[in-house]
């Protein structure tokens, strides 16, 4: 147990030496120990992490380099010299059967290369069979079966010994309490596993601890962990916990025979066993590899349908196939000779929050946006992150100065995990939320039952410009040559811009005067304003800017009016007769066609040639895939996913951009989202671009 004191110093002190190379750590080889005991107890005892697991991965590897070179400075008591603990106070300690060691890591080809030279330099091998499976990122457990029945599980303790878990152990569904060892000719058998959360069950965990003011859980992992260390089974059977084996660690027959490298030869050969036995072993998501090359390509698959996997996985575990080759490898004093972790780059950092903008959006959303001291994630470099809204901050403890763990996740937007108040000096700041615009200077309002503060100035120069920008943006009214930078130029610098229908009023003679344009120039984009005058009905809609109305909405609206004024004589319940318009929705298009300034923007438009009738290219050309809804995710190749969803539109179908049980085909395409995880959770039909080109072809589409 750590004083405040004690934790603020351990965090501190983490990152100066996270700075040093191992060299420079000799002399303080002991406090280098301290750091990484303390970070493995805010890990696995509080399932609370305050660095990244790369970065732990940095420290320890930064010890194990030292002790290598200076052999006489190894300790008894060094993390080196036995797996990290998560033995928990008030849960019965038991004594595991087999040791469990941790697994040793690389994060990159070069480190799975020299491990492969390093084995089979080991073995004496010119080339080894390996099995090749993913690191699920869960909470490690070890399962005893003993004439068929569960008889107890643990946690994985300190490797030597866990926490005795049985009750909350035999609430996990995916495990058996009664497996048919004996046909195997097993009498006694222990069995390693990882215990996890479904990543859309940990969203719904989190929606509803939202909802009762609750701070967020910060991942599958700390979630799965902490239920595991719950004193009532009962609370356990709630959390939908599943469990994933992929280890035979031990195997005797009645006489206590070992019936390793007898009766079984191969790993891959127990994983197939614990599947037909009724296990979730990992038998449908390994590979077999002949080489190293093999694995390898493995990897690069993984990377690219790691997001569409229900589970967290953070890597791959490499494993030496042969059963006898891994005990004629052997183990060091921390892990297995026989097998290595290949880990994903990293989504998490540490980094600091430097400062805070507030930004006003079209609507007069007012967002917080962090600015970090750059951080590289995933393969990307982070500086900026959006900080949602007041409560947002309020809940996460953010100050200005602040350490934070940042994340991103299935590669979407970088989300701050967490505050690391153990690393603050005093000199933090308080964030102080705006109570006027930034903008325009106007009061903030806060309607009731939002979480947004917003500017209610229509006139406000931020959204003025932000209203210009998506006007003339690609799903609008896509005026070719007038982009963010373009409008930003016209409307701060050359004062050109003061609303929308200044974009038909530009003076074209100015522009051309202007560094970076000339006369083709302003003559394409002339061209591109006045063929905007004309756009269909769906894009005039979206282009206006209404509050909860997306280009998929506005193209129903579209298909339901004959002209944009008819929207100003529509009641709310007749709005909402329309098929995907709900009550929010019909609110917010009311409201806006019964606004004043609104009524007279349409009509300026109007009277400067903006056509409100223009129908064309929204009627179905054919009812081929009339009454199917389609998802397109991920990147094709034949088209863009914008090209495909306009064939689909044109024959009849509807385009979401969200699934459903309603959905009838979800189209995969490369690197695809967490959109194809939630087809596969809901049991929709997926398309790859193969068989969707083939779907197209057998309605007769040309694609």
């Amino acid at each position: 147990m750590y004083t405040p004191d004690q934790e603020r110093y351990l965090g501190r002190l983490s990152e100066e030496l996270l700075k040093k190379d191992a060299e420079e750590l000799l002399p303080r080889i002991e406090e280098l120990r301290d750091v990484i005991r303390y970070h493995e107890y805010r890990y696995y005892i509080l399932n609370d992490p305050v660095i990244s697991d790369s970065e732990y991965d940095q420290l320890f590897k930064k010890l194990e380099k030292i002790e290598a070179e200076h052999p006489e400075l190894v300790t008894p008591d060094s993390p080196t010299q036995r797996v990290a603990t998560d033995l928990t106070p008030g849960f019965p300690t038991i004594r595991h059967l087999e040791p469990m060691y941790s697994l040793d890591n690389t994060y990159d080809e070069e480190g799975i290369r020299d491990w492969d030279r390093k084995v089979r330099e080991l073995l004496k091998k010119d080339e080894i069979i390996y099995s090749t499976e993913p690191k699920f990122d869960g909470s490690g457990i070890a399962l005893i079966y003993l004439e068929d029945k569960l008889w107890r599980g643990a946690t994985r303790g300190n490797g030597i010994e866990g926490d005795d878990i049985t009750p909350n152990i035999r609430t996990i569904n995916t495990i058996p309490l009664r497996a048919e060892f004996s046909a195997f000719g097993i009498h006694r058998s222990e069995i390693r596993g990882e215990v996890l959360m479904k990543k859309s069950f940990f969203r719904k965990i989190n929606e509803k601890r939202m909802e009762e003011g609750l701070t967020a859980l910060a991942n599958p992992r700390n979630a799965a962990a902490g239920t595991l260390r719950l004193k009532d089974p009962g609370e356990v059977a709630k959390r939908g916990l599943e469990a994933f084996v992929y280890q035979v660690a031990l195997a005797e027959d009645s006489q206590g025979n070992d019936l390793i490298g007898k009766k079984f030869n191969s790993h891959y050969q127990t994983m197939e066993m614990l599947y037909e036995l009724g296990f979730r072993s990992p038998v449908k998501e390994m590979r077999k590899c002949r080489n190293i090359d093999e694995v390898l390509e493995y990897v690069e698959e993984w990377k690219e349908k790691r997001d569409a996997y229900p589970y967290e996985i953070d890597g791959l575990v490499i494993k030496v196939d042969d059963l006898m080759l891994q005990r004629e490898a052997g183990f060091t004093s921390h892990h297995p000779r026989w097998a290595i972790a290949y880990k994903f780059p990293a989504r998490q950092a540490t980094t600091r929050l430097v400062d805070v903008e507030f930004q006003v959006g079209r609507t007069g959303a007012v967002t917080p946006v962090g600015k970090l001291e750059p951080v590289h994630i995933g393969g990307v470099t982070v500086s900026s992150v959006s900080l949602f809204n007041e409560e947002f901050i309020r809940e996460k403890d953010l100050k200005i100065g602040d350490y934070v763990l940042v994340e991103r996740a299935g590669d979407v937007i970088p989300y701050i995990v967490k505050s690391i108040s153990e690393r603050r000096s005093g000199t933090e700041k308080e964030i102080e939320f705006p109570r006027h615009c930034p903008s325009c200077h106007s009061p903030l309002v806060k309607p009731e039952g939002e979480a947004v503060w917003r500017c209610v100035n229509i006139n406000c120069p931020a959204q003025v410009k932000e209203r210009i920008t998506h006007w003339v943006s690609k799903d609008a009214m896509d005026v070719d040559g007038m982009g963010e930078k373009i409008v930003e130029r016209l409307f701060e610098e050359e004062k050109m811009l003061h609303s929308i229908t200044d974009i038909y009023r530009l003076p074209y003679d100015r522009i051309e005067k202007m560094e970076g344009f000339g006369r083709k120039s302003v003559e394409k984009l002339r061209e591109s304003i006045e063929k905007s005058k004309s756009r269909s009905l769906d894009r005039l809609i979206f282009a206006l800017g209404i509050r909860y109305v997306g280009k998929n909405t506005a193209r129903v609206i579209a298909e339901n009016i004959d002209r944009l004024e008819d929207l100003e004589h529509m009641s709310e319940e007749e709005l909402m007769h329309i098929e995907g318009v709900g009550e929010k929705v019909a609110k917010s298009i009311y409201e806006f066609f019964h606004n004043e300034q609104n009524l007279q923007l349409i009509e300026s438009l109007k009277e400067l040639g903006v056509r409100t009738d223009v129908k064309e290219g929204l009627e179905p050309k054919s009812g081929k895939l009339e009454g199917l809804t389609f998802v397109l995710t991920g990147s094709l190749e034949h088209f863009s996913r914008s090209e495909a969803g306009k064939i689909l539109e044109a024959n009849g179908a509807h385009v979401t951009g969200s699934v459903s049980r309603k959905t009838d085909y979800v189209v995969v395409g490369k690197d695809p989202g967490s959109k194809y995880a939630k087809a596969l959770e809901l049991g929709v039909k997926t398309l790859n671009e193969e068989e969707f080109l083939q779907l197209l072809k057998e309605k007769g589409i040309q694609a």
